[in-house]
């Protein structure tokens, strides 16, 4: 029996339609680490742990990305 259950990946467009930011405030955002950071999917593909968008989306305005 699995008792967790695994992280799911969003794309972009989904991450801006559940945040309501647009892709340049997000990515100035991910760069001064109040929101968390993509992960690589493929080569030309990037996505976010939908873990880090909910833990963003319960306290957007105290959010600090862990790395630093």
């Amino acid at each position: 029996m699995q008792t967790e259950t695994p992280d799911r990946i969003l794309r972009i467009n989904t991450v801006l339609d559940r945040t309501g930011l647009s892709r340049s405030t997000m990515y100035r955002k991910m760069h001064d680490g109040t929101f968390p950071q993509n992960v690589q999917i493929s080569t030309r593909c990037v996505g976010w742990r939908a873990s880090a968008i909910d833990a963003w989306l319960r306290n957007p305005i105290f959010y600090q990305d862990g790395k630093g």
